[in-house]
């Protein structure tokens, strides 16, 4: 009769309130929060007409929407033709960081670009997307 007072003290207590918090569960994966910190101004820009032999500048911005800090790990252009500098340093929530691309307009004609941005420890890097016609 002792034994199973104390076996159902013991199922009581590891039921209770107060190991609820013992072994804290995450709600969310890490990997889905640094997906949403950065809220970007905008994923695509068209930059109209360019002139041939000016390499044209182009800047995306984001926002750190989380509670922690974010870094960019890595930024990747789609081609030789446009370089890329971006923030190095850790972007605290509420701060903004920036993406920028390089075109070399050397050929004349429509133009579409990509840049890849991976952040952190994010798995599902963001694709930003630029685009014009250079002109003689």
């Amino acid at each position: 009769m002792k034994n199973l007072k104390i076996t159902a003290l013991l199922a009581v207590l590891a039921f209770s309130p107060f190991y609820a918090n013992v072994f804290p569960v995450t709600p969310a994966s890490i990997v889905k929060k640094v997906a949403e910190a950065a809220k970007w101004k905008s994923e695509s820009i068209d930059v109209g007409k360019i002139p041939q032999g000016k390499p044209k500048i182009i800047r995306f911005e984001f926002t750190n929407t989380s509670s922690q800090p974010i870094m960019i790990d890595k930024v990747a252009p789609s081609c030789g033709c446009t370089t890329a500098d971006y923030t190095k340093t850790k972007i605290l929530p509420g701060k903004t960081g920036f993406v920028e691309a390089s075109y070399n307009a050397a050929a004349e004609g429509p133009f579409s670009k990509s840049i890849t941005v991976t952040m952190s420890d994010n798995q599902n890097p963001k694709v930003l997307s630029f685009k014009g016609t250079v002109v003689k």
